[in-house]
């Protein structure tokens, strides 16, 4: 049995910016040789076939099973099937991989945060979700997705009622990237969903967007719930994020059992998951804390409540954004006696509930931005169990 990493050197499986489908097509048919579509093996013996490794498709045999040595390897035996989409650094991935689930299908625009999941799951993500088939995807159980939020246009459904031509929500999404996760759920038509985004797309464009999205899902054949949560109750961080669940009516009928989480009292203090000896780079310069303090009392003076952020350590953190690698503002550690300090990544990771086995290796600025586009994973793994409990019921409709 060899281990991954020495298969990755053995097949160069080494993501960077130039990293094709091919790297991607290899990795899912390693990890589902068993269930997965045949079109990972194809398009995997291509792939080596063109890079010169191997010139048939018998060289798998050489290589399987394999040794899983990454932090967080596939399950040996999986209750459920799901896909990840917008996957980004694998949050939502690790959160129901942890309750039992086998990810059969990954998709991330972003080359570097695929090069800090296929260091973590030994898994390439597939590119962009806007040029692969619907029908390549394999079925799964569940579709897991932190979906940008993006406005939708109702031209083209002006245009069709001109005309006399019935339209559906479906039609109104159409150059969104939720339009991709919608034609999707309609061609595999999984038993559940799970969405992730920010609160604010409860009231986008006057509550139209929510509106439109509740309505494609429901106009699919799901029954939907949503919910507010807010981070906090897991880790130390103000985190609130909008949770979208859904369930196929035709196998759960119309009264699906499902209700979110509790949630456990929140009293995380953010001084628990901070190093004890940071590199001094993280601290401030004069110039950068003087700017920010400048900047703060300019706002302050105008009634404005923008600002810094320098917080208790006793206490929570504001939310951790993807522009934090500019100048930390949102989140400053206080230092007796010197300027205050940024987060390092791996308090960031800490932060949003990813364990120390997490592997960081990109740049500083690179990491930042990952986990402040990733979830809060705790927060998603007690959504999940509820989840998970409804799609491993035996008794549905």
């Amino acid at each position: 049995m060899v281990k991954y990493s020495e298969l990755r050197k053995k097949l160069k499986i080494e993501v960077d910016k130039s990293a094709d489908e091919g790297l991607a097509a290899l990795t899912h048919f390693l990890h589902n040789q068993k269930t997965g579509p045949t079109f990972y093996k194809e398009l995997a013996a291509e792939y080596l076939t063109v890079k010169n490794i191997a010139e048939d498709q018998s060289l798998f045999n050489d290589y399987l099973p394999i040794k899983w040595d990454v932090p967080f390897p596939p399950p040996e035996k999986a209750g459920f099937k799901f896909i990840d989409l917008f996957c980004g650094i694998g949050g939502i991935r690790m959160a129901y991989q942890n309750l039992g689930g086998a990810c059969v299908f990954s998709s991330d625009i972003d080359n570097y945060a695929k090069i800090t999941y296929e260091l973590n799951f030994g898994e390439v993500p597939f590119g962009d979700i806007t040029k692969i088939n619907e029908k390549d995807i394999p079925d799964h159980d569940l579709l897991l997705a932190g979906f940008p939020c993006q406005p939708f246009s109702i031209a083209g459904v002006s245009k069709k009622t001109s005309l006399g031509r019935k339209h559906g929500f479906l039609d109104e999404t159409q150059g969104t990237l939720f339009f991709d996760i919608a034609r999707i759920l309609k061609e595999k038509k999984p038993k559940a969903f799970m969405l992730e985004n920010v609160k604010n797309l409860t009231s986008h464009d006057k509550k139209k967007t929510f509106k439109i999205i509740k309505g494609v899902l429901e106009e699919l054949g799901y029954k939907v719930f949503s919910k507010v949560l807010d981070g906090k109750h897991f880790v130390p961080q103000h985190r609130e994020r909008i949770i979208i669940v859904g369930f196929d009516k035709d196998v759960y009928g119309e009264e699906v059992l499902f209700s979110f989480p509790d949630m456990p009292e929140a009293k995380h203090k953010i001084k628990t998951i901070l190093e004890s000896d940071p590199d001094p780079k993280y601290t401030l310069s004069n110039k950068l804390w003087a700017y920010l303090q400048d900047y703060s009392e300019k706002h302050r003076a105008k009634g404005n409540g923008f600002g810094y952020g320098l917080t208790n350590p006793e206490g929570i953190s504001r939310t951790l954004s993807a522009r934090y690698y500019k100048d930390g503002a949102e989140i400053l550690i206080p230092q007796p006696g010197k300027n205050p300090r940024r987060l390092t990544p791996r308090e960031c990771a800490r932060l949003q509930g990813f364990s120390n086995k997490f592997k960081i290796e990109v740049s500083d600025n690179r990491a930042y931005k990952q986990f402040g586009n990733s979830v809060v994973v705790p927060l998603i793994q007690s959504v999940g169990e509820k989840v998970v409990e409804v799609i491993m019921r035996e008794n549905v409709k």
